[in-house]
């Protein structure tokens, strides 16, 4: 399947961990068959105009074009400032490889929202989940990349406190508060969503335009990072909640 007609969104997978916890490079774990870091390039092709891998290893070249960190050693940080360097659409969207789970349905309704809504002042999005901010799993505007370049030049690779920095300077830049341009809305199980791409100028988007009985079922692991072999366990028992393993893969 090919990206959303009128969604000017760059993909990036965020693929540069050392997989300490798991044992293995947990990119190229197989899930239903397929390896992790397809089920990611997989969902990202719905939605983006193009996707691209962050990422050192040429091994994972395959699955989608690479983008190298343009400073080594600074962890997820140093592959966001490759991206938004990277790119030339305004808005970008960063997935970590490990999240497998995510609809594309939800994946796709909250980027085009929030890509919709740059004339409002939005330029930051992510998610609180169960109470803890998930900073890897964000929409980025263009207008984020000085904030993240003057972090890594100053050291700081923390994601969450160089993007929270961005927000409040952005914010400040344009006289609006901060909650109109930094948009970080709390998830839990009880949480629901409703797609609706009205004014979007994309359209409906069968078959991913609701979730799946199979995926509301597991609605607690739709931000969940498979980071340890108990937690990939667990993940192989609910393989039917996957939407990323029939798509061919196009590079």
């Amino acid at each position: 399947m090919t990206a959303l007609p009128g969604a000017d969104i760059g993909g990036y997978v965020l693929a540069g961990g050392k997989s300490s916890r798991m044992g293995s490079d947990k990119a190229l774990l197989e899930l239903a068959g397929k390896p992790l870091i397809l089920h990611a390039v997989t969902k990202l092709h719905r939605v983006c105009a193009d996707v691209h891998i962050l990422s050192n290893r040429p091994e994972l070249a395959a699955y989608a074009p690479l983008v190298k960190d343009l400073h080594a050693g600074c962890g997820p940080i140093g592959g966001i400032e490759a991206a938004l360097e990277h790119s030339p659409h305004e808005w970008n969207l960063f997935l970590p490889v490990d999240m497998p789970f995510l609809p594309t349905s939800f994946l796709t309704f909250w980027a085009v929202h929030i890509a919709s809504q740059s004339a409002s002042g939005f330029r930051l999005a992510l998610f609180t989940v169960f109470g803890t901010p998930q900073p890897l799993f964000c929409m980025l505007h263009r207008d984020v990349a000085w904030f993240v370049r003057e972090a890594i030049e100053c050291g700081e690779y923390k994601v969450l406190p160089v993007l929270e920095r961005a927000g409040r300077g952005l914010a400040e830049a344009e006289g609006l508060p901060l909650s109109q341009v930094f948009c970080n809305p709390s998830w839990s199980e009880e949480s629901t969503f409703c797609a609706s791409y009205e004014g979007t100028g994309v359209g409906d988007h069968e078959p991913f335009d609701k979730p799946t009985e199979a995926q509301q079922m597991v609605k607690h692991l739709w931000f969940a990072n498979l980071n340890t072999l108990e937690e990939f366990a667990e993940a192989e028992k609910h393989l039917d909640a996957l939407d990323s393993s029939d798509d061919n893969h196009c590079k």
